[in-house]
């Protein structure tokens, strides 16, 4: 990944530095983005039901298998084959779906389902503009 830079302002009053609008500090994307570079992967969300929770259709996800899971994380579940992103309530087994009108609906989690986690979402990316590159990549990386 490459490094891209951003203008900082010192936010001194008086008479600045001409040079003070070109200060440049690097950002690492890969090292705001990923804490676990071997245990992270990404995702894309499909659907509205976890708009509640700031996740909406078309997002990247970021999703971390090292991550801690506690109760109520955001998680990738494989539940009876299928991916899907939810709430993860432990203590009460269910799969919990927050749509952007704060309506709630869970899923039972029984020991028939064949259930497991697949990582926790520790980021989502919203994109503004689609580029045919990207959707290229998501393409080719969801069929691999």
């Amino acid at each position: 990944m490459k490094l891209i830079t951003c203008n900082a302002s010192a936010g001194i009053s008086g008479f600045p530095s001409p040079a003070a609008d070109y200060v440049e500090l690097p950002l690492s994307l890969d090292q705001l983005l990923v804490d676990h570079p071997s245990s992270t992967w990404f995702g894309r969300a499909v659907g509205r039901s976890m708009e509640g929770v700031g996740i909406y259709h078309g997002d990247i996800l970021v999703i971390d298998r090292a991550a801690q899971r506690r109760n109520m994380a955001i998680v990738v579940a494989s539940y009876n084959g299928e991916f899907t992103v939810k709430l993860l309530d432990e203590k009460r087994r269910l799969l919990v779906s927050i749509d952007q009108q704060q309506n709630m609906t869970s899923i039972a989690i029984d020991d028939a389902d064949t259930f497991s986690v697949e990582g926790v979402i520790i980021k989502s990316i919203r994109l503004h503009e689609h580029s045919s590159l990207l959707e290229q990549y998501l393409s080719q990386s969801c069929t691999d």
